[in-house]
């Protein structure tokens, strides 16, 4: 018998949680068992009833979503998922600061029915694929608390040259690990990363905001045909491949869709396996899916250092966990380490570079 998945709804709109409700228990293994208007109530029915998941709105009367997952995960931890209807910036970026508090994912209300929107399809497949996700064990690096150092060992590889880009691929999950990764990066690194993030569309400009908010690199959407800069983070836009050139600038096509997916971290992969080869980092984070294991694969085969986060920390361990069966990963390692490690590769290849 297929264990039913139990949902608690958190939305001050009737109408809105009656859509919610319609559009997840269209899916016969998903059951809403509460719906609460505002965070008080958010917090009495989820120890009331213990759902598996709850969908939270941000904008409520008596206590906001913000406020409610403080307490949740503080009380009573369990898998969030923030729903929105507005892609302002400002209310965009007070979303993404709930991925701070312990949030996992942010996505667009339903406005239609499955099958029909786009949104509700993808409400459901998050739903399902985050339901089982511990949340207590992950609290430690949602806070970003100092990890333990990689241990100091010679490159893997052999070394061809200082680094000159570093490329990251992330889904579910994504935002609070970019966030802890670059957090530990310092403005004046001397390479720029490209990231492709799989996000909802009309969100990247919100996360762009939030991680430059948030983070110490300045983080921007992509432009095609514009030059990278040293510490500067180039977010994937909606609906374009971005890929990278010889001379260091971004490229934005709109060839088909690659594992899926339109921005694709495996077209990513491809592109700077091509272009920079051994010369590049590789990273792959938590995310359904397989998009990206076959780009990292090509980056490692092109010579490239690639790194794919380890499955304790990842939220939905897919997209790492091909990867790692192909034999792409150089380096499989636990996410609060990966930003410490990203700077030891770029600083042992400049001393290369420069002989010393």
């Amino acid at each position: 018998m297929t264990t039913m998945i139990r949902v608690l709804i958190v939305d001050d709109s009737p109408t809105l949680r009656y859509l919610i409700r319609t559009t997840l228990e269209s899916d016969p293994e998903v059951q809403v068992v509460g719906e609460a208007r505002n965070g008080e109530e958010a917090i009495a029915l989820c120890h009331k009833l213990e759902p598996d998941i709850i969908t939270m709105d941000i904008q409520m009367p008596k206590m906001d979503g913000y406020q409610a997952i403080r307490r949740i995960m503080a009380e009573s931890a369990r898998p969030i998922v923030v729903l929105t209807s507005t892609m302002s910036d400002i209310q965009l970026g007070i979303s993404f600061k709930a991925l701070e508090a312990g949030a996992l994912m942010v996505l667009g209300k339903p406005h239609g029915l499955p099958g029909e929107d786009p949104e509700a399809d993808r409400l459901i497949a998050h739903v399902k694929a985050m339901a089982g996700v511990k949340v207590v064990a992950r609290r430690r690096w949602l806070q970003r608390e100092t990890p333990e150092p990689p241990p100091r060992q010679p490159c893997p590889r052999p070394a061809a040259g200082p680094v000159r880009l570093i490329a990251i691929g992330a889904s579910t999950g994504g935002p609070p690990a970019l966030q802890v990764i670059l957090s530990g990066l310092s403005p004046t690194l001397s390479v720029p990363i490209v990231v492709v993030q799989h996000i909802s569309p009309g969100f990247v400009q919100g996360l762009a905001h939030w991680l430059d908010q948030t983070t110490p690199l300045r983080v921007k959407v992509a432009e095609s045909g514009e030059s990278l800069q040293p510490g500067t983070v180039y977010l994937a836009p909606d609906g374009k491949h971005l890929q990278v050139t010889e001379n260091t600038m971004a490229w934005l096509r709109d060839s088909p869709p690659v594992d899926g997916h339109r921005p694709s971290a495996t077209a990513l992969f491809e592109s700077v396996a091509q272009t920079y080869g051994a010369r590049a980092v590789g990273v792959l984070l938590t995310g359904m899916g397989g998009d990206g294991a076959q780009g990292l694969k090509a980056l490692w085969d092109a010579g490239g250092l690639t790194i794919a986060q380890d499955e304790a920390t990842c939220v939905i361990f897919g997209m790492p966990k091909q990867a790692i069966a192909l034999g792409a990963a150089t380096e499989v390692l636990p996410l609060p380490q990966i930003g410490t490690r990203l700077v030891e590769l770029v600083a042992v290849r400049q001393r290369l570079d420069i002989g010393y």
